[in-house]
């Protein structure tokens, strides 16, 4: 298993130009560190992608059956049985 590069944020500073051009270059994510924790990944960005990420889920859905109404019968609700018939109240 390949670990992904680290760079610390300092390091990152002074070589910004030379680590975007690797990463577009190699497609290899570089995980960028403050004090020895990740802070944030640079990854290289996809010509292809959608310009929305919704867009690339397009045609990816299969739908079976009624969406709207709903899933069981009517009857089964407790609403549409009549309500008991509750006592009358004394004065």
């Amino acid at each position: 298993m390949t670990t992904m590069p680290t760079l610390g944020a300092t390091q990152f500073k002074a070589t910004c130009l030379e680590v975007l051009e690797r990463v577009r270059r190699t497609g290899e994510a570089v995980t960028i560190t403050r004090r020895g924790k990740p802070i944030a990944r640079l990854v290289a960005a996809h010509e292809g992608r959608a310009e929305r990420p919704q867009e690339a889920l397009r045609g990816s859905v299969e739908i079976l059956g009624d969406i709207v109404g709903p899933l069981t019968a009517p009857s089964a609700w407790d609403a549409a049985r009549p309500a008991p018939a509750r006592p009358k109240r004394r004065p």
